[in-house]
This record gives structure tokens, C-alpha cells and sequence, in this order.
């Protein structure tokens, strides 16, 4: 028993019928097809109300009208199927989505009942006595909603100008249009050559149409690659995206950095060394060629940042500024400027930045430059070193019970910061190291409860009543832990509980001891009287 491969010619037809996912596929074969015969203008109408639609071109016209029932068979010169690889499936599609479809080229016209020719009946084509230049094809019974709209988009890449329904067509990306160069995969035309802002997103082209493109991306920050048709082919049938898009998609990147290399080096050799930093380092970045640094002098100063406010976790990093002005090699390299790496402001380098802070050192961006830069040989990793944290003549310590941190509060005249062989006295703000928080003698404001936490909560939204909460109780704790008034500390306590709330109170005199007692470390009594007008208290 033997075996071979067979086709059922009517299930083949029948089934043909779903394999374009997109019904705007239609015209882009029948633009495609244009293209392949030498047209250098296209004229498509649309009537939405009559669902008619005429695509006329100027091309070489049709001289084998069996060509168009002929399945996967191109029809078309030997030259143009080596290039270009047809599928010979393209006007099919005309079959599928019209009721009626009319071709005429040079003296002849067929005019096609689809349903009787997807029955396989015989068509007669007639002589006609109009001479048609090129092809016209016009389809009955078509449905292309948004067409209109569409259009413009489908049409971006294509190389051959277009009219819809009149109105030339932009075509913003074809290849005409652009400023491109050579690489072994097609044309390429990179954003940014001339100003640097170069960018991550690329939209490919194949034979005029898009077969990659990005989720989003503005149409005037883009790069744009029309492949090689003889090195690439798109999927069969609708040709909107690539064979083996993830290998190719690698290439197409692979070649996009080739491009890059090209543009820089020629501009590193056009330009002074500042300029060429200034205009293409986010470019060099990018395209991760900053290698091309390491022979100069100069730096970008988007890699060094200056610490102008006070370090706590928050996302947005204002304690932090851009430098103005790099700092020269020779300032990194005397020592007179310290550059130093780091990691984001968390509780446990908060002392780390406090330092750096105080020391003035430039926080600095190790990793945009290539790893032989002889920047790098000048960076101290801060993280890397040992820190160690002590109050310089403590006067007391407690807990702060706040609503979302309850860190250990000391309170002293500075702090004391060490990292490695650095040390400094820190007597305006606090710091806050292993749950501790630090708080020498110029610290009155609540903000460092911002260094214990980020007030984030497990799902990424931001507690800002509790930070409001915390700051609040940490300043008033500091106010009264510092008070010289032992009247003004107990009134303000007292005020907290808002005693008067309570009848039981009204009219009443205690006694309070403080230190004395038990656990607590106070003790209260009951007066038979209210004290006269003479004696010192404060009321609430």
C-alpha cells in the first residue's frame, strides 16, 4: 500500500476564504500588485454607500486574464518572482470579499461573478473598444468600513504615490521621503542623526507594507527599515509580519547598532570632543556604543549628580541635581572632586548619602560609561564600604509611635557618620540607620521619618496621611523632648487627650508627680480644692 499527498480542490477553495485576518488585506494586494507591474500611480476610489471599490494604476496592464483565478500561482516575470517571492494568492481575496468583480486591461474585461467563479465556472473574457492603460479592477459588494482612515496608515511605506478618492496620500515613511542608509538588510533611516535624540522604537517595511512596528510610538521620533525582499518574506497570506520574526527581529536590532556605529564615528571625527558628548552621548547610550568615550577627556553631565536637598525614599529624588557642567579630568583625577556610586535612597544607606552629602561628594553614574573608562578607576562604591553610626553626647532616647513607623528615637547634640576612612559630624538634620533615627541638636522638623520609610504600601500606593501623621507626631516629640517649660510640655501632652470630653473632670484639681510612682514613672491625687489665682498652671 502506497500513499501520497492529495489536495481536495473544493475544501482548498472553500477554506481559502479564511485565511486573511484582515479585510483591509484586499487593498494591499491590489496595491501590491500594481507596484509588481511598474506603476508609478495608483488611484483608489471608495463609494461606502454603493460598496464599490476601483483601483485604477498605470502599470504594464494585464496580458493573462487566467492569471487571476490561477491559485498560488504568481504569474508574474521571472526577475520580479526571484526578488520578491509571490504567493500567487493576493487576488483571490477580491473573490472572497466582493459579489462582482470587473478587470479590464488594454482592450479586454472580464467581469466576474465570484460565487460562480469559486464554483469553478468558466468566465469569458471580451474585447472592449476603451483602451484601459494599466489595470482597473472594480469590486462590488465590498464592505471596508474606516477605509478612510485606514488608508493613510496602510500607505505609509508604500513606494508608489496614491490617491484616495482624489486626495493624495502622505506616505511619510516611503522610501523616497526619507533620509536612509545602506546596510546589508535593506535601508535604514536612524531619528536623531543630526540632533541625538535617538530612539528605542522601529517600524519595518517589506515590499511597502509594515511587518513590525511598536505597541506606540510618535511617527516623528521613529526608526524606519525597508528590507531586503530577496533576504526576507512575510507570512502567507496577509504579509503583516515576518517568518521567524523573533531571528529576524535580533538581526534587524544587530543591524540598527551597526548603523548607529557608523553615524557616531563619523560624527566624533566632525565634531570638538564637547560638542560630540553634549549632542550623542543618549545616543551612544542607547545604543550602547559609549566605548566611543573612552579616548576623550570630556563627560556627559547627565552622569554626575549633585545632592542640593535632604536624601529620603521617595521616587522622584529632588534632593538631587544634574551638574551644570561636568567636572574636567583633571579635577576627578587630582581627587579634588570625589565621585561616588549610590544605589537609591533607602533605609539602610541613608547614613551612606548623608555623607556623601556632607562631604560634598558627586553622585556619580558608573554604569553609563564602558567598564576600561578611565573614569572608572575613580569611582568609591559607598555601598561596598562599612558604616558606622553614633550620637555625639546623647541626651535620651525613645519610641516614636507613629501610625506607620515606630522607630527608636535619639536624641544628641550631632551625629556622628563613618564610612570608611570619612568621618562627619552632622548637627542639622537627622539620620537614620538600622530603625534608629538620629536627631541632633538642629533637627526640629519631622521630615526624617521620610528616610525610615517610603510610606509605599504592598500594592504601590502612596500613605500620605500616614506620613503626615508620623512627621507631625516626630516634630511634636523632638518640641517637647527639647522644652525648657516643664508647664508648656505638660500642657501640651494634657491637650492631646482632650480632657475636658470627660464630666467626670470638670472642676477638679490634681496633684502629678513625674518620676516618681510605678511603671508609668508618674503619680496623680486628687486635690480638695482648686488651687488659688496665685499659683503657676496652665490651662487647657
Amino acid at each position: 500500500m502506497q500513499i501520497q499527498v492529495r489536495i481536495n480542490e473544493e475544501g482548498a477553495l472553500r477554506n481559502q476564504r479564511y485565511a486573511f485576518t484582515d479585510r483591509f488585506t484586499l487593498v494591499s494586494e491590489l496595491l501590491q500588485n500594481a507596484r509588481r507591474a511598474g506603476a508609478t500611480r495608483i488611484e483608489i476610489d471608495y463609494d461606502a454607500a454603493a460598496q464599490v471599490l476601483r483601483v485604477q494604476d498605470d502599470g504594464c496592464g494585464l496580458d493573462d486574464f487566467q492569471k487571476l483565478l490561477s491559485f498560488h500561482e504568481s504569474g508574474w516575470y521571472a526577475a520580479t518572482a526571484a526578488e520578491e517571492r509571490p504567493f500567487g494568492v493576493g487576488f483571490s481575496k477580491c473573490l472572497y470579499a466582493a459579489t462582482r468583480c470587473i478587470v479590464a486591461s488594454n482592450h479586454r474585461r472580464v467581469d466576474i461573478d465570484t460565487a460562480a467563479a469559486l464554483a469553478k465556472a468558466s468566465i469569458d473574457v471580451e474585447a472592449i473598444a476603451e483602451t484601459v492603460a494599466g489595470t482597473r479592477i472594480e469590486l462590488h459588494g465590498v464592505d471596508l468600513p474606516d477605509l478612510g482612515n485606514r488608508i493613510e496608515t496602510l500607505c505609509l511605506g508604500f513606494p508608489v504615490p496614491v490617491l484616495f478618492n482624489g486626495k493624495p496620500l502622505v506616505r511619510r515613511f516611503a522610501l523616497a521621503n526619507l533620509a536612509t542608509m545602506p546596510s546589508s538588510m535593506g535601508a535604514v533611516h536612524l531619528a536623531g542623526t543630526r540632533d541625538g535624540k535617538n530612539s528605542y522604537e522601529t517600524m519595518v517595511f517589506l515590499q511597502g507594507f509594515c511587518v513590525m512596528k511598536p505597541t506606540y510610538c510618535l511617527l516623528d521620533k521613529v526608526n524606519v527599515v525597508h528590507l531586503d525582499s530577496r533576504q526576507f518574506t512575510a507570512r502567507l497570506p496577509d504579509r503583516d509580519k515576518l517568518i521567524d520574526e523573533d531571528v529576524q527581529r535580533k538581526r534587524i536590532d544587530a543591524e540598527l547598532k551597526a548603523c548607529w556605529r557608523q553615524t557616531l564615528e563619523v560624527a566624533k571625527m566632525q565634531l570638538p570632543p564637547d560638542r560630540f558628548v553634549e549632542i550623542y552621548y543618549a545616543a551612544m547610550r542607547g545604543s550602547g556604543q559609549v566605548d566611543l568615550l573612552n579616548d576623550l577627556d570630556v563627560l556627559p553631565a547627565e552622569l554626575f549628580d549633585d545632592i542640593v536637598g535632604y536624601p529620603i525614599q521617595d521616587d522622584n529624588r529632588d534632593y538631587v541635581r544634574q551638574v551644570a557642567v561636568a567636572p574636567t579630568r583633571q579635577a576627578i583625577e587630582s581627587g579634588a572632586v570625589q565621585l561616588v556610586s549610590l544605589n537609591w535612597m533607602g533605609d539602610d544607606n541613608a547614613a551612606r548619602w548623608m555623607l556623601a552629602r556632607a562631604k560634598g561628594y558627586l553622585v556619580f553614574d558608573w554604569i553609563g560609561l564602558h567598564l576600561d573608562h578611565w573614569a572608572q578607576r575613580h569611582v568609591r562604591f559607598l555601598e561596598e564600604e562599612a558604616v558606622r553610626v553614633e550620637p555625639v553626647a546623647e541626651q535620651l532616647r525613645v519610641q516614636l509611635e507613629g501610625r506607620w513607623v515606630w522607630p527608636t528615637v535619639i536624641l544628641c547634640e550631632a551625629v556622628r557618620v563613618r564610612v570608611g576612612h570619612d568621618v562627619v559630624e552632622i548637627a542639622d538634620h537627622g539620620v537614620c540607620h538600622e530603625d534608629v533615627l538620629y536627631i541632633p541638636a538642629g533637627e526640629t522638623s519631622g521630615e526624617p521619618v521620610r528616610q525610615v520609610s517610603s510610606f509605599m504600601d504592598e500594592n504601590d500606593q502612596f500613605q500620605g496621611s500616614d506620613l503626615d501623621a508620623d512627621r507631625d507626631a516626630l516634630a511634636d516629640l523632638i518640641r517637647r523632648l527639647r522644652s525648657v517649660d516643664p508647664v508648656q510640655t505638660l500642657d501640651s501632652l494634657l491637650q492631646e487627650l482632650r480632657l475636658g470630653k470627660y464630666p467626670l473632670l470638670h472642676g477638679k484639681a490634681f496633684q502629678v508627680s513625674v518620676g516618681v510612682g510605678s511603671a508609668p514613672g508618674h503619680s496623680v491625687a486628687l486635690l480638695a480644692e482648686a488651687p488659688g489665682m496665685g499659683d503657676r498652671h496652665a490651662g487647657s
